[in-house]
């Protein structure tokens, strides 16, 4: 795929090298999608900008350990940009955290996986970084559908997306991985709501669901955003089908690979 623009992948992973056998719900999605080495072995970010280059990538938003995700963003400045992987639990450490990395770090959305702490995004817990978001004016992103890791996958309904947006009007919410199997759930969601868009990480073109790309070329143009789950599932896996199983129009593609997310996350 050959662009006169960069593209911007808005999930990707820091995954520190795991023991065989320690994490079997992590170790499931990636014996999924034949990539347990890459779940052992970590994340190699210096192989993952070269891999970028080759791919037209010009910018990766990454979670994982934030220490570990500060510190590699800030080797590649302007290619990796951090995302606050938040643990609620304690939640005044959480929203104190939040703010230091983003305004310490540079990092630019706080990213949440509902299903590690067996909470929908509704519940009281994640208000309060809700908040801080807004007061940060940063993104917030979180996972939808059903789960990859040995985790119940209850928590993944888009339409508890809904109400936190009608709680949260200002708050700019991405939901990753299109909320399959739910998505004319995330697709009602995000038509819906001004402030709520969709990536399609961890997902192949060849397998999005039809009404999904009828949409993306439609009313939700604006709204969908690539995204790989890197590393996952390799940049170019992806890239390589948008061109045959979705042909978007060019202004449509570059919303997609660039411009949906670079004001979804307010990149510029």
């Amino acid at each position: 795929m050959t662009l006169d623009y960069g593209i911007v992948d808005v999930w990707t992973q820091f995954i520190s090298p795991n023991v065989p056998g320690a994490n079997p719900a992590g170790e499931n999605v990636f014996r999924n999608y034949g990539m347990l080495d890459m779940y052992y072995n970590g994340t190699d970010v210096d192989r993952m900008i070269e891999v970028m280059d080759r791919a037209g990538i010009e910018v990766a938003l990454m979670a994982g350990d934030n220490e570990s995700v500060a510190r590699v963003a800030a080797k590649h400045p302007g290619r990796i940009i951090g995302e606050y992987h938040a643990d609620p639990t304690d939640i005044m450490k959480a929203v104190r955290e939040l703010e230091h990395y983003v305004k310490e770090h540079g990092f630019k959305s706080l990213r949440i996986e509902p299903f590690m702490w067996r909470k929908v995004p509704t519940d009281r817990i994640y208000y309060p970084l809700y908040a801080k978001c807004c007061e940060l004016d940063v993104t917030f992103q979180t996972q939808v559908g059903h789960t990859g890791p040995l985790y119940p996958s209850e928590t993944g309904r888009p339409l508890y997306i809904d109400e936190v947006a009608l709680d949260f009007p200002e708050l700019r919410i991405v939901c990753g991985h299109i909320g399959w199997p739910w998505t004319e759930e995330m697709i009602a969601v995000a038509w819906k709501h001004r402030n709520v868009f969709i990536d399609t990480s961890a997902h192949l073109p060849k397998h999005f669901p039809e009404r999904f790309v009828y949409w993306m070329k439609r009313n939700l143009q604006d709204k969908v955003m690539y995204a790989s789950d890197y590393p996952l599932v390799p940049f170019e896996r992806i890239l390589g089908q948008v061109d045959e199983h979705l042909q978007l129009t060019p202004e449509i593609k570059r919303k997609y690979l660039r411009d949906n997310a670079r004001r979804a996350f307010k990149l510029d």
